[in-house]
């Protein structure tokens, strides 16, 4: 990323890294940048700083305070999923019952003392879930934490940032699928060609969907009497993009707007047999961002 610095979320939050599909951009920079907030590179310019301490993430003291779950992750096939956790239990610290914890939150009960050669691609996701949970570090480094979870995994997730977030505990995640950051993250960061093109808190990103709103009104053509040119240029003086689709007005607006257009149609006496908003789509503003910035 460009020398800058950076701070990851504070506590009780959960931000989401998006980034081009990997399919057409592969170098955007978002696992760079959590290895970088794991203290696993050196950035080539500028630094990452972890926490309300602000501590420069290279610092021991900040992986202590940091948990990280890479993208891929592997364990000994011989190993069974209790031996993996008790390993890494070892290593960071933390009680037997913390163990138990991890394993019912993850859902790996049934499994746990099954060699990990026998688990599907979604259990060891979810194993390694458990790893990275069982520090309870303030800070939660999650690297495309949902590329690979299985149905069971997914709830998992979607709980953990739920407990994380009421707990206080701050989660850092990628993804380039957009229902996940748009149901989870507190906090919206886009990355493209190793840039950070955008940034938005919850209500910022809420206001910028509104704002891209379309409002389609049904209408009576013959209640019209000849008014649809003259109505759609006294609609189109409140939102210009306005158009007529056979017997829908299709206005492409910010709310307050389209509330005005819908005030206009009413008083002109047009019969009004439908109405359906819509906000604008993450997915949309995603592409209009990246596309301006590649």
């Amino acid at each position: 990323m460009p020398g800058r610095g950076r701070s990851a979320p504070r506590n009780g939050r959960a931000a989401g890294g998006l980034s081009p599909s990997p399919i057409h951009n592969w170098r955007s920079g978002k696992t760079t940048s959590i290895k970088a907030a794991a203290g696993l590179i050196r950035p080539s310019s500028g630094h990452v700083r972890l926490g309300a301490s602000g501590l420069v993430a290279t610092d021991p003291n900040a992986r202590v305070a940091s948990s990280f779950l890479p993208q891929r992750v592997s364990f000994p096939g011989a190993l069974t999923g209790a031996e993996v956790l008790e390993f890494h239990r070892g290593l960071r610290g933390g009680s037997p019952a913390r163990v138990r914890e991890v394993v019912a939150s993850t859902g790996l009960g049934g499994a746990i003392d099954r060699a990990v050669g026998t688990y599907s691609g979604g259990m060891i996701q979810r194993l390694g879930l458990a790893v990275a949970m069982l520090p309870e570090s303030a800070i939660l480094l999650l690297d495309e934490p949902t590329a690979a979870l299985d149905p069971d995994g997914l709830c998992a997730f979607y709980a953990l940032i739920e407990s994380r977030r009421k707990n206080e505990q701050a989660v850092f995640f990628s993804s380039h699928q957009m229902g996940d950051v748009e149901r989870l993250a507190d906090r919206f960061a886009i990355l493209a060609g190793g840039r950070l093109v955008a940034s938005f808190t919850a209500s910022e990103l809420t206001r910028r969907l509104a704002d891209r709103g379309v409002l389609k009104i049904a209408l009576n053509r013959q209640s019209l009497n000849g008014q649809s040119v003259s109505l759609l240029e006294s609609v189109r003086r409140i939102a210009p993009s306005a158009v007529f689709a056979l017997d829908q007005l299709i206005v492409p607006a910010p709310t307050a707007r389209r509330l005005e257009v819908l005030d206009l149609v009413r008083t002109s006496g047009v019969e009004i047999r439908g109405l359906t908003a819509q906000d604008g789509r993450l997915d949309a503003l995603y592409s209009e961002l990246v596309s301006g910035a590649m």
